[in-house]
């Protein structure tokens, strides 16, 4: 995966494969703290404990389509490469939740990528499924919910032309609240620093 954004559409992938009716996905980028956290939680099937074991192992896949499964494993070599760590709970009934931290600053850090095109990608394709999409950056938080777009659109269907133009418009708010964020706590960072 060339970036964390691709980890994120794959693992959704994964949460809608397993029946999740809504999907939240947080990130908390901290500059100051040399942090990037990364958290994917849905509501679908879950596992069970045995599954749960192996969820990591990229030799193991519930699919009948193929006979790897890599988006979890490369999550989790992305973290740790990164300097941070990889967590995932998950309960039978319960849903999963999957976490990624990495360090900020880490040369061996993937870049984010294009999340709204992720997010986009996402929302038009799986119609049936609500997102909640929240980013953190230095004490403030920019959030993006198809729920709520789907409340504006009213009889029009959210993969309708008028439905992916409302996700284009919201999520480019939403990256270019997060880009002036994140460069403000950057700029307060290297301040700090000098």
């Amino acid at each position: 995966m060339e970036d964390l954004s691709l980890h994120i559409l794959d693992i959704v992938e994964n949460s809608i494969a397993a029946g999740a009716a809504h999907v939240e996905i947080r990130v908390s980028e901290e500059p100051r703290d040399d942090r990037l956290s990364i958290e994917i939680d849905d509501d679908g099937s879950g596992m069970k404990e045995e599954t749960l074991e192996k969820a990591a192992d990229p030799f193991f896949t519930s699919r009948t389509t193929r006979r790897v499964g890599l988006g979890l494993s490369l999550f989790e070599q992305a973290a740790k490469t990164a300097g941070g760590e990889f967590r995932i709970e998950s309960h039978p009934g319960a849903g999963t939740k999957v976490r990624g931290v990495f360090q900020y600053s880490h040369v061996d850090r993937q870049p984010f990528g294009d999340v709204a095109r992720t997010l986009l990608t996402l929302a038009a394709g799986n119609p049936q499924v609500d997102f909640t999409y929240r980013h953190r950056t230095g004490g403030s938080q920019i959030s993006f919910s198809t729920r709520e777009i789907k409340t504006q659109l009213g009889d029009a269907p959210i993969h309708s032309p008028r439905g992916i133009a409302a996700i284009r418009t919201s999520l480019e708010r939403v990256r270019e609240q997060v880009e002036r964020l994140v460069a403000r706590e950057e700029d307060a960072h290297a301040a700090r620093s000098r």
